[in-house]
């Protein structure tokens, strides 16, 4: 027993950390020379306008709508929400508009009407004040180096993408929150596979909160946040759309040109992921109780066999754990966290299943998902994605069966 299961936790491990590390490596780097130019279009310089919702970040949005009037690109509009603030982040976006030689817009937003989350209401109110060529969503604590903008539109005006994501430089201090932050890289690169999500046969998508540029026409044609009003994680719910509606998606990486702390601390990164946790299954409990056991035996197994295991029986417990390392080795090289990181793995595994079945309980005792002090009622928020989901089968089988004729 402990002999075939090393070796099919080995090979397994082995498999899918070549692929990642091979992966990884086959994604564009828009801070190469090749695009440090202007976008090249008919008719000149594409438009752009970034969305940047903001709930009580009075501490960092100065930050990033400083950064982003400090951009080399010309033909750019940034729309700051207000999003029903009750500390300084409002005022600080008023301060700043009123020197921003109109650059900058701002709006303040009320309770979102009944069916909408507070979030994807700010999003919605803010690119409808838009009539860009191109719309960047991004989050009020994010940070831009001055050429971003001007790199990432040449290139997805180069690939003809319709929606792009820029891996964000995460910020990180302390022990705990490298540690976290590690191995939730690591599990959504496994996850996500971004090297696949501009293969139009692949179902691989991908969408970043720091990080969503969208055509216009693109974000019209999936239904605009309307169609993801009560999405909980609705910047990889954007992403799936994109790639549901048969539309281009791609994938790069930056570094530095897109920074963000996106938490302070192990428990931070636990309280940041219990948001989300639950909302990534659909709030299904069966997924939950299945993925909760399937986490622990994948992430822990390896540790588990390597001591429990007897002689040659521990090599393939071996074999995954020097997959592992390569993983940390591979990422730790791409965000700059030292490789070492894998031993404390079995320590990030148990943090990250006690988080998804806090996300599960905390769901069931309040009724529903709590955001930003806002409690969403959690049959509504499960019924609307059933239909969501409904709603984007029947497009992709509208697009098969054109493909098909044609």
């Amino acid at each position: 027993m402990w002999l075939a299961s090393g070796m099919l936790l080995g090979a397994d491990w082995l498999r899918r950390s070549l692929r990642t590390a091979f992966g990884m490596g086959k994604l564009a780097d828009v801070t190469s020379p090749e695009w440090d130019r202007l976008p090249r279009r008919e008719g000149g310089q594409p438009s752009i306008a970034v969305v940047v919702p903001a709930r009580n970040e009075g501490g960092t949005i100065e930050q990033c709508l400083l950064s982003l009037l400090a951009q080399d690109y010309p033909n750019l509009q940034i729309l700051a929400v207000d999003d029903r603030s009750t500390d300084a982040t409002g005022s600080v976006m008023d301060r700043i508009q009123a020197r921003s030689s109109g650059k900058l817009r701002v709006v303040h937003v009320s309770e979102p009407p009944p069916g909408w989350l507070g979030k994807t209401h700010a999003m919605w109110c803010g690119a409808r004040e838009t009539q860009s060529d191109w719309i960047l969503f991004t989050d009020g604590d994010v940070i831009f180096r001055e050429d971003a903008l001007r790199r990432t539109l040449a290139y997805a005006e180069a690939t003809l993408a319709d929606h792009l994501v820029i891996f964000p430089t995460l910020i990180m201090k302390g022990f705990g929150e490298r540690m976290m932050l590690g191995f939730f890289g690591l599990a959504s690169s496994l996850l996500l596979r971004p090297w696949r999500v501009k293969d139009p046969k692949a179902r691989d998508f991908i969408g970043a909160g720091a990080f969503n540029l969208i055509r216009r026409r693109a974000y019209e044609q999936l239904g605009t946040y309307q169609a993801l009003r009560m999405e909980v994680i609705d910047d990889l719910r954007l992403g799936g759309a994109v790639k549901g509606h048969g539309l281009k998606q791609d994938c790069v990486l930056g570094t530095d040109l897109v920074r963000v702390r996106w938490a302070e601390g192990a428990m931070g990164v636990v309280r940041n992921l219990r948001k989300n946790a639950f909302s990534l299954l659909h709030f299904n409990w069966w997924l939950a109780a299945l993925a909760t056991v399937a986490a622990s035996i994948y992430q822990l197994g390896p540790w588990v066999g390597l001591v429990a295991a007897p002689g040659v029986a521990k090599l393939g417990f071996a074999v995954a754990i020097f997959s592992i390392a390569l993983l940390y080795w591979r990422m730790g090289r791409q965000f700059g966290l030292s490789p070492w990181f894998f031993l404390t793995h079995p320590l990030s595994t148990v943090m990250f299943v006690y988080t998804l079945l806090n996300s599960a309980v905390s769901s069931l005792i309040h009724g529903g998902v709590v955001w930003r002090g806002t409690t969403y009622p959690l049959e509504e928020i499960r019924a609307f994605s059933v239909e969501r989901q409904k709603a984007l089968q029947r497009v992709r089988n509208d697009i098969q069966f054109t493909d098909n004729r044609y």
